[in-house]
């Protein structure tokens, strides 16, 4: 490595099902892992994901706050008790989202009618 850390190679071991506890990990990199089914209770602030497939991921008492997501495929999603202050969606794809049960065209559409 040109940066003055030892090159270690761990490329294609079999560490299905194994327990990392309290495990410092900081500025590790993984790529083409395998993570299905794999828990985290971790400290991932900074961290990014790119080109990702998290489909049917369960995501509970997650905090994003200052987060960017984008280019997310987020069709189907459920999100309930979730805080949306300050949030701001821009360029979406909003064709059969809800808020509160309501379509989110509709609400638009009685929003532009106000302002007429």
């Amino acid at each position: 490595m040109s940066d003055g850390k030892p090159s270690i190679p761990f490329d294609g071991p079999q560490l299905s099902g194994t327990r990392y506890h309290r495990a410092d990990m900081a500025g590790c990199n993984f790529d083409g892992v395998n993570l299905s089914g794999a828990q985290f209770h971790a400290v991932m602030s900074g961290a990014a994901f790119h080109d990702t497939n998290m489909s049917e991921t369960d995501f509970d008492d997650v905090n994003l706050s200052g987060a960017t997501l984008s280019n997310i495929n987020m069709a189907g999603v459920t999100m309930s008790n979730v805080n949306l202050e300050g949030a701001s969606i821009d360029n979406a794809n909003m064709t059969g989202m809800q808020i509160n049960g309501i379509l989110v065209a509709d609400l638009l559409a009685a929003y532009q009618a106000t302002r007429i």
